[in-house]
């Protein structure tokens, strides 16, 4: 086995100061990268249904009451029953 070779610039020692390019050990990564979702990163909370606005705790289009009152699939948002002849409440 070789041993690590040292150079200037590495990635494998322990000082914080950015000239030498390391790291600090221990540190909270979630505390490292500040404000919390950044943008580029999936946010798994932001999709919201398009009628009613609530937030959704799955990927798709519309809540699943919205989804069942309108006869629509709830993740893509097709229409699955037609409801002009069905009285479809949630109550």
């Amino acid at each position: 086995a070789n041993p690590d070779v040292w150079r200037d610039g590495g990635r494998n020692n322990t000082s914080s100061s950015s000239k030498t390019g390391g790291r600090i050990i221990g540190q909270n990564m979630l505390l490292k990268n500040k404000g919390g979702f950044s943008v580029g990163k999936a946010n798994p909370y932001s999709s919201k249904c398009k009628h009613c606005k609530c937030a959704l705790h799955q990927q798709g289009e519309y809540c699943s009451q919205c989804a069942y009152t309108r006869g629509l699939c709830a993740m893509c948002g097709k229409a699955i029953v037609d409801v002009s002849m069905h009285l479809m409440s949630t109550t």
